[in-house]
Formats: structure tokens, C-alpha cells, sequence
């Protein structure tokens, strides 16, 4: 069990210590997601193709997101102008990370 831990604390910091390397940047971090699929149409939480429907918090609260799984549903079953995104393009565990990210960044 010793070793073992000792192994994985030597590897975190073995990762870490790459140029660059941050656990936050990770090819399946919600921010690598979002800049991925999200970002063209959303830079900075923005909105380039509809400017009333905004990734911040107020904004989309006023149109009834208020939550991760609120965020997941209108990435499944967008408005008119908004990509879908099926599970086959992004899979519930990469659309729950986005969200998570939607929801602690765009405040």
C-alpha cells in the first residue's frame, strides 16, 4: 500500500513538473472540452451567433438553466443556431465536464 502510494505521488509530480503540464489543461479537462467544441461559437462566454443567450450565469438562468444537467440537456436539444452534440460526439461524462466548467467559469 506504501509503495504504491509513493508511486502515484511520484508520478503526479513527475506530470506536473512537464513544461506546460497542468491537470486543469488535460486533453479531457471541461476547459480542453469547451475550447474543443464550445468556443467558436462561445469565446469568453459569449455568444457570436445569438448575443442574448450568453454562457453567464444570469443569462442563462433568465432562459431556465440553472444547472449541469440543464447545460447537458441544451447541448442534446439545442435552439434554432446551436450545434447539437449527441453522445456519439460528446459522450455524457465529456458533456457533464463541460458543464461543471460552463457553470464555475462564466460567473
Amino acid at each position: 500500500m506504501k509503495t504504491s502510494l509513493s508511486i502515484l505521488l511520484f508520478t503526479l509530480a513527475l506530470l506536473l513538473s512537464l513544461p506546460g503540464a497542468t491537470l486543469a489543461d488535460s486533453p479531457e479537462s471541461g476547459s480542453a472540452l469547451f475550447q474543443q467544441h464550445c468556443a467558436v461559437c462561445h469565446p469568453g462566454g459569449g455568444n457570436s451567433i445569438n448575443p442574448q443567450y450568453t454562457l453567464n450565469r444570469a443569462s442563462m438562468s433568465s432562459h431556465g438553466i440553472k444547472t449541469a444537467a440543464d447545460i447537458v440537456d441544451k447541448m442534446r436539444h439545442p435552439g434554432p443556431g446551436m450545434t447539437r452534440f449527441s453522445r456519439q460526439v460528446i459522450s455524457n461524462r465529456d458533456a457533464d465536464k463541460i458543464a461543471q466548467y460552463i457553470l464555475t467559469t462564466f460567473k
